[in-house]
């Protein structure tokens, strides 16, 4: 089994993912944890987890080999939250001073939704519906960057190029988030036109995501640093701190989160580029590309 996978990565990587997706579709649209009162999908996440040790051991690799290293940690957590937070500075300004130009007043809110394509997110309050959400995420970042960032990049970069591997998992980041927009369709918020359009922009945004945290695992030699920043814009940006008017709750919230993203990822990618220009030997395990 562990040649098997580790001889055709690609064909095992897509196999994984099937299953994954299959499982978050399920979970998502059939059981719909999220609008229970636990208010998270989080099933996914554990079988993701689950499912990473598994394959982890059937290829006797450690934690540590798809980007867990134990060296470095507070640095590249650090790293993360201070670019999310300066980030998120930025984009929060810039929807408060949108809606102030509307002639709104805007205030902000700390309590716990999730993420709604069509703002009809419930809200909770209570330092027990935040402590889960925080739990949460911290799951969410484990599966995610673990699963696309860690076992997938890794994995297909043993036999492909780096940039090949690092498209290749984005590509598949971005079509796990269609999982959302196919749940609003189904539940007749949104019609097919919209669904198309929001997927199409769900997958280009979260793929864009999924390039600048490969691209902070090639430039720090871990996951920690995309972790810190995933987390932020999961669990503060998205989940916590919301932006409150006389009208309603994250009005503006997807300006917030793309402004965020296109900027940190210019960010990101302008500082690859620059250790790149600059002979700087990335810290990377597969540096060089076959």
């Amino acid at each position: 089994m562990d040649e098997k996978i580790l001889k055709k990565p690609v064909a095992s990587c897509l196999t994984i993912f099937a299953i994954l997706i299959m499982v978050h579709g399920f979970e998502a649209i059939v059981l719909r944890m999220d609008e229970t009162v636990i208010g998270e999908n989080f099933i996914n996440k554990v079988f993701g987890i689950v499912l990473l040790c598994i394959v982890l051991n059937l290829i006797n690799w450690k934690w540590s080999d798809i980007g867990f290293a134990r060296n470095g940690f507070t640095k590249s957590i650090c790293l993360g939250f201070a670019l999310a937070i300066i980030s998120f500075i930025v984009s929060y300004s810039i929807e408060i001073f949108i809606l102030r130009s509307q002639g709104k007043v805007t205030d902000f809110g700390v309590f716990t939704t999730g993420f709604s394509l069509t703002g009809e997110a419930e809200v909770h309050r209570g330092i027990g519906f935040i402590l889960m959400c925080v739990f949460f995420n911290i799951i969410n970042v484990l599966m995610e960057e673990g699963t696309f960032r860690g076992l997938f990049n890794k994995l297909v970069a043993t036999n492909h190029s780096i940039k090949f591997a690092l498209v290749f998992q984005a590509v598949l980041f971005g079509i796990w988030h269609i999982v959302t927009p196919l749940h609003n369709l189904i539940d007749g918020d949104i019609n097919l036109v919209a669904f198309v359009g929001l997927g199409v922009g769900y997958i280009i945004l979260a793929g864009l995501m999924g390039i600048k945290w490969g691209l902070m695992y090639q430039m720090t030699g871990s996951l920690y640093a995309g972790m810190a920043d995933h987390f932020f814009n999961n669990c503060i940006a998205t989940n916590l701190l919301h932006v409150v008017t006389e009208s309603g709750i994250d009005e503006m919230m997807i300006i917030r989160v793309m402004v965020a993203q296109l900027l940190s990822f210019v960010i990101v990618l302008t500082g690859w580029k620059r250790l790149k220009r600059d002979a700087i030997k990335l810290p990377y395990p597969n540096e060089e590309e076959n």
